[in-house]
């Protein structure tokens, strides 16, 4: 049976801000190792949450973007940055880069997932809607390390994250045509992505690089 439509907007919203406050903390703390201003952090930690999402609301000519419809986000993004600005001192840099591991595959998991859903709903053929959960899961950090003035980790790391965020968005494509619930298959994609990007620090697993000898 479908979920209720009321509990998957419940869902949706719980991911969404999960997933942006878990990418918006990424964002501060890269923001803080280039030592930005007060601006430079607020829209550092911004795009890094809404910067993935958005692009998946133009392509597929969603609107409002979904940070535009619920404008708390913005408040929320506002006040984690001035909270991390007033109490974050170098010795808590370390532990928290540590600690950021978890809520970044979290927030991989829970992008991945719901913006696979939401393509699914246009509709939208299976591999274009995967592909929309990999842009709203991995955009965002893209969007950072350029204005950062880095390669984006996403793409020079080379232990596997879009990929498992792709993995993940075919979970939600698995569940979606068998069981027809958009919160199991929301919750699927989440597990498979963060249980994937769990082993992939753990095992230490790369992908091949292009090596030019």
């Amino acid at each position: 049976m479908p979920a209720h439509p009321l509990n998957l907007a419940t869902a949706l919203l719980v991911a969404e801000w999960a997933a942006m406050l878990a990418f918006a903390l990424s964002g501060l703390m890269e923001a803080a190792r280039k030592r930005l201003d007060a601006v430079g952090v607020v829209v550092v930690a911004g795009l890094t949450a809404f910067g993935g999402g958005t692009l998946r609301d133009v392509l597929l000519d969603r609107r409002p973007f979904f940070w535009v419809q619920h404008a708390q986000y913005v408040w929320a993004i506002v006040a984690l940055a001035v909270i991390a600005m007033l109490f974050m001192r170098g010795r808590h840099f370390q532990p928290t880069e540590r600690a950021i591991v978890w809520p970044d595959a979290l927030g991989l998991g829970l992008f991945a997932a719901s913006g696979t859903l939401i393509a699914l709903a246009t509709p939208l053929p299976a591999l274009v809607s995967v592909l929309m959960g990999v842009v709203t899961a991995v955009f965002g950090g893209v969007l950072r390390d350029i204005v950062c003035n880095e390669i984006p980790a996403a793409f020079s790391d080379h232990r596997p994250y879009a990929v498992c965020a792709f993995a993940g968005g075919w979970a939600v494509v698995a569940v979606h045509s068998l069981d027809g619930s958009e919160t199991a298959a929301l919750i699927a994609g989440t597990l498979l992505t963060v249980l994937l990007r769990a082993l992939v620090l753990w095992r230490n697993w790369q992908l091949p690089a292009w090596r030019i000898d």
